[in-house]
């Protein structure tokens, strides 16, 4: 099985090298490259390509956040994670809009860093607790849908054009947008877990979406 290929992007020189130190040890990850700023770390990834970007939120110049959104054009193939010292809203919905699959803070643990680089190579989303919960509460916080406009509407105008949502699926992805759980969900709707499950894989499909991540924040703009 090939390593993964990750370029760092901080600049903070002894930053780098400790990330540099603590991953080009690890089996399965090479360090192929660094950046001090979004520019040079363009040109880097242009050279390097690698599999993985570990990106800080806040750098001189180009930032974390516009960076991502120029790796997700120019490099889709290019996993993004930020590493941060900052869990503002701007920078992780930022970043998650623009394509990240991962956000961490710098004080996360080096077995969660790692455990993050392996799981955003294999294409998966993986946030830090502190960003996981500030994600929730803001979901949670938003306007209900009896507020402002209907759920159904919101869909529609959103994602018009692609292939509609039934009913129940709407009320599956509105409840994921709350943050709710599978489990919650098969029991406020009277369905089973994996019918849950089915309908999540139906509206990702439907809406052109990675995960679940992504379709809150489709939502919440």
């Amino acid at each position: 099985m090939s390593s993964i290929r990750i370029v760092l992007v901080d600049d903070q020189v002894l930053m780098r090298q400790g990330l540099r130190k603590l991953l080009e040890v690890e089996p399965g990850i090479e360090v192929v490259g660094e950046a001090a700023d979004g520019v040079e770390a363009l040109r880097v990834v242009a050279e390097t390509d690698p599999d993985v970007a570990l990106v800080d939120a806040r750098m001189p110049g180009m930032d974390g956040v516009e960076l991502i959104v120029r790796l997700s054009a120019e490099h889709p193939r290019v996993a993004a994670i930020v590493l941060s010292t900052f869990d503002e809203d701007d920078y992780i919905f930022g970043a998650l809009r623009g394509g990240a699959l991962g956000y961490l803070l710098k004080d996360c643990s080096p077995e969660e860093l790692v455990s993050a680089v392996h799981r955003v190579g294999r294409g998966e989303t993986v946030l830090g607790a502190p960003v996981a919960a500030r994600l929730v509460a803001e979901l949670r916080h938003a306007p209900a849908a009896g507020g402002g406009p209907r759920a159904e509407d919101l869909l529609a105008a959103r994602f018009r054009g692609q292939e509609l949502l039934s009913t129940r699926e709407v009320e599956v992805a509105r409840m994921v947008a709350q943050g709710a759980a599978n489990r919650e969900i098969a029991a406020r709707l009277f369905i089973t877990e994996g019918t849950v499950k089915n309908h999540v894989s139906s509206v990702l499909r439907k809406l052109g979406l990675r995960d679940r991540i992504q379709l809150a924040l489709h939502l919440k703009e």
